[in-house]
């Protein structure tokens, strides 16, 4: 629980070095009052340089398992979150829209939560009328998992997985609706969908 507590709090800064990087990173900017969140900036990796396919399993807040795996030859969006986080509720409404606007095209969202419980979790989801699941991460795996492949160094942060899994873009911070949505256009117009 100690260690779930120290990613919590050290999610929310901008943090250490970037070990995929780091010329993405700038000063982060505060949001509220004691929030501080990624800058926002962005990060891509060309074709030739995604690493393995993400590996992502769990148990939603409803109680469903939900493997990523099972969406091989999509595009999947992952977003970490908490119900008290700022940035968190300010693009909450772009990722709803997002999921809805891009499911039919072969896209899915999922939400990774290592905060809240699930009473909390599930008010946040129908305030804002989330159609997608998110994992309760309370353990922290499934972020660890996550942070093996591709740093995630605050809360929000976004990351597009191609069609075969891999990590094709990330966004520290708050995700810009415009910015979202061109990475994943971007991504869903590479070739060579996994059969």
């Amino acid at each position: 629980m100690t260690g779930l507590v120290l990613v919590a709090l050290t999610a929310c800064g901008a943090g250490g070095g970037d070990s995929a990087g780091g010329a993405d990173r700038g000063p982060a900017d505060v949001v509220g009052q004691g929030y501080q969140s990624g800058d926002g900036s962005t990060r891509t990796w060309p074709v030739a340089e995604r690493g393995d396919p993400v590996a992502l399993s769990g148990t939603d807040f409803a109680g469903a398992p939900v493997d990523i795996g099972d969406w091989r030859g999509d595009v999947v969006v992952l977003n970490t979150w908490y119900a008290a986080c700022p940035p968190c509720r300010a693009e909450a409404a772009d990722l709803v829209d997002l999921a809805n606007d891009y499911a039919d095209d072969g896209v899915h969202l999922l939400g990774i939560n290592g905060t809240d419980d699930v009473g909390t979790a599930q008010a946040y989801e129908r305030t804002f009328s989330v159609p997608y699941s998110s994992i309760a991460d309370t353990d922290g795996s499934a972020l660890a998992d996550l942070q093996g492949i591709v740093p995630v160094q605050a809360v929000p942060t976004t990351v597009v997985l191609d069609r075969e899994g891999r990590v094709a873009a990330r966004i520290l911070g708050r995700a810009e609706s415009a910015t979202l949505r061109a990475l994943v256009d971007d991504v869903l117009g590479e070739a060579g969908a996994v059969s």
